[in-house]
């Protein structure tokens, strides 16, 4: 028997075009003047602009926040809540993947609930609502717009810090394959990679229910599916369109189950060298697949099964080497191999990852519970 579970999830509208429909959906929820957040890559792209026509075509005053990093940082939340209140907004929208909707996720909370961002960390500690939010994803995977997850990074700590809330979960997702489009292979990629991360991590979890097995089982067989022809194809908007499904229904396991060991420790890995989520992820994730199977083999061969891995009849150790290769070969043909070395990790520093990830959020659903020293282990394998 499972535990009681709530589920929760935000308004989504998907298809080609459904970008347009960010203004009227702003004035539906009763905004009066609304900070546009974005980055520059999204803008420099054509969308930011796009989505400021439709609210303008909505007559709904508005101004645009685009200091955003890819990793987005204490002080961008403090300078965008500063200009929503300098200009008197009551409404949020962003255009974006994970980094800009996680900030506007972030100024949301302090322009209602006041002090420094570093204060919610961990579970639950919001107490008022965010403002009205409507979210257009320019990535498929992230999921940050239909999660109830914000991750931000504080350089001062070299650390990132992940905010967990149902306030977090945005008013509206519009999902357009269209802004899939101009997307990077590489940001494809690695996108992709972080979707099925959300997945396995979701279906193993200790909070999983049958929804969430649901949704995940069928990202999985999806990502598998579409990511490579994503990559082939950039401009198909069926194929997109499916990458989006595969990285809404991932980011809605993962947002309702949480997650485990590998976001604990990609996390930690990429607060310390402001390395992109993606990537951390392709780099830890064959490794705690490894380590995680013992404790939950039923859920890691259904997995299996899902990833076209044959699991009926073989024995736990067979299964757990062939899922675990198959993992690594699949992220190691879209993101490449990367070892920690080379990007700056040290045997040194490994301690402090280590005790880092044991105390981000995420690991408290992992399927086993490690020792500083095991994922200090795990760390110091991807070295």
């Amino acid at each position: 028997m499972h535990a009681q579970q709530k589920f929760v999830s935000p308004e989504v509208i998907s298809g080609a075009g459904s970008h347009r429909l960010v203004g009227r959906s702003l004035r539906r929820l009763g905004a009066a003047k609304v900070l546009v957040v974005s980055d520059p890559g999204v803008t420099a792209a054509g969308w930011t602009s796009r989505i400021c026509s439709s609210i303008e075509e909505a007559e709904v005053p508005h101004l645009v926040f685009t200091g955003v990093s890819p990793n987005p940082r204490v002080a961008e939340v403090e300078a965008g809540a500063e200009l929503y209140r300098r200009a008197g907004c009551n409404a949020i929208a962003v255009v974006g993947g994970g980094s800009p909707i996680d900030c506007a996720k972030a100024i949301g909370i302090l322009v209602a609930n006041g002090g420094q961002i570093l204060d919610y960390e961990g579970l639950d500690r919001i107490g008022a609502a965010i403002p009205p939010l409507v979210c257009v994803a320019s990535t498929a995977g992230p999921a940050a717009d239909v999660s109830q997850f914000a991750i931000i990074s504080d350089p001062a700590q070299r650390a990132k810090v992940a905010i967990v809330s149902k306030t977090l979960v945005p008013d509206l997702a519009l999902l357009d394959p269209l802004l899939l489009t101009t997307k990077p292979a590489a940001l494809t990629a690695a996108t992709g990679v972080d979707a099925l991360c959300h997945a396995i991590e979701a279906i193993v979890s200790t909070a999983s229910a049958p929804l969430t097995d649901l949704l995940a089982l069928e990202a999985i067989r999806l990502i598998i599916l579409h990511l490579p022809a994503a990559l082939e194809r950039p401009a198909d908007l069926e194929v997109r369109a499916s990458t989006m499904q595969a990285g809404l229904y991932a980011g809605l396991a993962f947002s309702n189950a949480s997650l485990g060991a590998a976001h604990a420790m990609a996390h930690s890995l990429g607060g310390f060298c402001d390395l992109a989520h993606g990537e951390c992820n392709a780099i830890l994730l064959p490794l705690v697949v490894a380590y995680n199977f013992e404790a939950a083999p039923s859920r890691f061969r259904l997995i299996a099964q899902a990833m076209g891995v044959p699991e009926q009849g073989r024995a736990d150790t067979v299964v757990r080497s062939e899922l675990a290769g198959a993992v690594r070969t699949f992220v190691e043909r879209f993101c490449g191999t990367t070892r920690l070395s080379s990007v700056g990790v040290r045997l040194q520093d490994l301690p402090e990852l280590a005790r880092r990830a044991l105390e981000d959020p995420c690991m408290a659903t992992n399927p086993r519970c490690p020792t500083e020293a095991e994922v200090r282990g795990l760390y110091e394998a991807a070295l």
